[in-house]
């Protein structure tokens, strides 16, 4: 019997849906040897090369562990190549201040801000303030003064969590900038 080739949109193409067609589709393999999962990670052949490698994901990963920017420079060529991109990058460091993107009183992030309400300070409080804060708050509530009391248990952890999230934020604030 014979194959109709009959179409059943009607002679309206648009009826048809996106990728509709009805040719084999082609499955790229992954690049390495003797995979024959799908390669659908591109990755370079070798740095500032449009030549790529296509991976499975788990080739992907093993290929980007084992991945060296700065393979085939010496040491002062890799710090050249460094220092420019970091040059280059330096627009992106001025502006890291704007980081916390959003709600908070422009020089704390809402977190910061929550962060300090927990431990009861004001939002102008420097790090020693916190600090000493996180310590008083800490010595009462820890749990082994306050056995089988749930609630201190729970303060304990909001303080801990409060402490560091101010912590990690210092430590942004004071880290010397590399892009200069």
């Amino acid at each position: 019997m014979a194959r109709s080739s009959r179409s059943y949109d009607w002679g309206f193409p648009r009826w048809r849906g996106y990728g509709s067609k009805r040719e084999a589709v082609e499955v790229r393999l992954c690049d390495r040897h003797g995979c024959d999962r799908p390669g659908d990670r591109p990755a370079p052949k070798s740095p500032n090369s449009p030549e790529r490698w296509y991976f499975c994901e788990e080739h992907a990963a093993e290929y980007n562990r084992n991945w060296n920017y700065f393979e085939g420079l010496n040491a002062e060529e890799a710090a050249a190549r460094e220092a420019q991109e970091r040059r280059s990058a330096a627009g992106y460091a001025e502006a890291s201040h704007y980081g916390w993107g959003g709600a908070g009183d422009g020089t704390r992030s809402r977190d910061e801000l929550r962060a300090l309400a927990v431990l009861g300070l004001e939002s102008d409080a420097d790090f020693d303030m916190v600090k000493t804060a996180w310590r008083a708050l800490a010595k009462t509530n820890h749990p082994d003064v306050n056995r089988g009391d749930a609630a201190a248990a729970e303060r304990f952890q909001a303080i801990q969590a409060a402490y560091e999230v101010l912590r990690a934020a210092e430590e942004r604030r004071t880290q010397p900038s590399r892009a200069r």
